[in-house]
């Protein structure tokens, strides 16, 4: 889980691990990994060193999204197994 803070002083505190799926999300399961996220200066997101990222807007309205995203992670996995 991960405490995010926006400009707007909107705060959401979100647990990736249901939509930690497919190539580029996959590794951040990995707590090491998970735990290198940085917030890119230029667009202002979470970023990985392996180039995950979320878009900013989708992690202030994590609520609105993430079963939509969870749903997607899911069919990664049926795709890749």
């Amino acid at each position: 889980m991960l405490r995010v803070q926006f400009t707007d002083n909107a705060e959401q505190v979100i647990d990736f691990r249901p939509v930690l799926a497919g190539e580029l999300y996959r590794p951040l399961l990995d707590l090491q990994m998970f735990n290198r996220v940085s917030i890119d200066p230029e667009v202002k997101t979470l970023v990985w060193p392996n180039g995950a990222d979320f878009d900013p807007a989708t992690l202030h309205d994590w609520p609105h999204y993430q079963e939509a995203f969870a749903a997607r992670a899911r069919e990664w996995e049926r795709v890749s197994a």
